[in-house]
């Protein structure tokens, strides 16, 4: 049997972090993980994320797992992959099925971060081939580059459905409509507006009746859905589809920990079973802590911070730091932790109905039934301004923790502020130089340069492109509007990429002046052909 100071169970976003804080305490560190590659769900991951710099802002998920391996391979981690922990004891010790061995190991202290598996829902024609989760598709498109389908709906409006729904736009697929039995869009909006605008449908307080075809889903029925989640006679509506995706919900994978003998709760909030845990992520077995989704489902960013005191903890716990500056460390990423939990999507909030941001401005109600700000609600948006010459347009309505625009900007235009979930504003002295790093750099892609008068009564729409093939100066094609409904003909003036724009392509489009405010996304003649 061999002995680790600490043993991780899981090589996700949490669990790397655990190992990488621990082993820098100089602990001996193992992980077991049952891929075959590590980073869980960060490689899967292709957006930009949220937050700030110290959440690892605008940096896009795979890139972030890359530099959590490197930091575990400095620091000394030892990583063991294929290896599926099948047993977790209350002596600490774990059993682990390597290739066709069971081995033994023993641990002075245990992190549980085993991450969530994904939720079904059932109805009839559900098992059939075709009926995949939407992280089955991220894995498809992501990790494996194959093409989960031509023609897919979405069940499922919260981050989930929404950034794979964008991801399977990116990889050639039709999203035929978004679909969800809740009244309003269950994630963030700036996710919801760039599927809007390239024409996906959202139909909310529908869900399936069922799916068609004999062999595999050759079809798709919804209808609409009551208060009380009946279906509404006579609202039935049928799309011809290959592929269905659920993107229902996660729940922690807790099973380990329940073997152990750790207290648990049944906790709707959080997921479902998780560990009761202090504020060190230690559960009530001592030594065993636990980080991540496995004790409640959060987004990424907040796994790793969590996985950070985890790992801090538990150094403390074995003597390899000493207890106060363990508090310094803790009460420090605690306060990246709780910046993430404010605005509308807070913990505390999961449930409500918002009607107003932090700032007193009335949420757009277009945005949370169909996905999408309409043009006569854009304007009461402080990062909605018109004025002359370039400027920056930010179509961000929601007080959501991400504030990396404000970084980006070289000449000071954009604020938001000490509050990280602010709404962005343009700072009235400062000059835009048209650079476009504000475009690049917001996660959400909700900014826009604007120049609405470039001469021959036409205007300037700088737009954020993360499509393949890129167009290019001079191509023809239509402008469509936050809705995805064409507006106007535009033309290409311009396609700028760099390297620190990170993958996201500046296409720059002519558009007739009365379009400015309107034009937010490009289609060519050609693709519009394909449809």
């Amino acid at each position: 049997m061999k002995r680790y100071d600490l043993i991780v169970v899981g090589a996700g976003p949490a669990g790397l972090s655990a190992a990488i804080e621990a082993a820098r305490c100089g602990m001996s560190v193992v992980v077991f993980d049952e891929n075959d590659r590590p980073g869980g769900q960060l490689f899967k991951q292709i957006h930009k994320f949220f937050g700030s710099k110290e959440h690892k802002a605008k940096i896009r998920g795979f890139r972030i797992g890359q530099q959590l391996l490197e930091e575990a391979s400095q620091a000394g981690v030892e990583v063991v992959l294929g290896a599926t922990v099948e047993g977790l004891y209350l002596d600490k010790e774990v059993t682990v099925k390597i290739g066709e061995n069971l081995e033994h190991f023993k641990g002075d202290a245990i992190i549980v971060a085993t991450g969530a598996s994904e939720n079904m829902v059932t109805f009839p024609g559900w098992t059939l081939p075709g009926v995949i989760g939407a992280g089955a598709a991220q894995t498809m498109m992501n990790l494996h580059g194959i093409k989960p389908g031509s023609k897919i709906l979405m069940l499922g409006t919260g981050n989930v459905g929404l950034v794979v729904s964008f991801q399977l736009l990116q990889c050639g697929c039709q999203v035929v409509a978004l679909v969800d039995a809740a009244p309003r869009v269950g994630g963030y909006g700036v996710h919801a507006a760039k599927v809007a605008r390239t024409g996906v449908p959202f139909y909310l307080s529908h869900t399936i009746v069922e799916a068609q075809g004999e062999g595999r889903v050759t079809g798709v029925t919804i209808a609409q859905v009551d208060e009380h989640f009946n279906f509404v006679p006579g609202t039935e509506k049928h799309f011809d589809v290959d592929t269905i995706c659920l993107a229902v919900g996660l729940s922690p994978m807790s099973q380990l920990l329940k073997m152990a003998g750790c207290k648990m709760a049944d906790d709707p909030s959080k997921g479902g079973q998780v560990p009761l845990c202090d504020e060190e992520g230690q559960t009530s077995v001592p030594g065993i802590f636990v980080a991540g989704d496995v004790s409640g489902i959060e987004e990424a960013s907040s796994a790793m911070i969590e996985g950070r005191i985890a790992g801090v903890a538990a150094a403390k716990y074995l003597g390899y730091m000493d207890a106060a500056k363990a508090l310094d460390e803790r009460e420090a990423m605690e306060g990246q932790l709780e910046s993430l939990r404010q605005g509308m999507f807070a913990p505390k909030n999961r449930g409500k109905k918002i009607e107003t941001t932090d700032e007193g401005i009335p949420v757009s109600q277009s945005l949370l039934t169909r996905g999408y700000v309409a043009d006569d609600e854009i304007l009461r948006f402080p990062g909605v301004t018109r004025r002359a010459g370039v400027h920056p347009v930010m179509e961000c309505t929601q007080n959501i923790p991400c504030n990396p625009c404000q970084d980006a900007c070289p000449k000071g235009c954009i604020s938001i502020g000490e509050n990280i979930t602010a709404l962005p504003i343009v700072a009235d002295q400062a000059e835009c130089i048209g650079c476009g790093m504000c475009v690049a750099a917001c996660s959400g892609q909700a900014i826009f340069l604007v120049d609405e008068d470039i001469g021959d009564d036409s205007a300037a729409v700088t737009l954020p492109y993360e499509f393949l093939p890129l167009p290019k100066a001079g191509d023809k094609g239509v402008a469509l509007g936050r809705d995805g409904q064409p507006v106007c003909e535009a033309s290409v003036l311009s396609v700028k990429t760099a390297k620190a724009f990170d993958k996201t392509a500046l296409l720059t489009i002519k558009v007739p002046s009365d379009m400015a405010m309107r034009a937010r996304f490009y289609k060519g003649r050609e693709a519009q052909g394909n449809e």
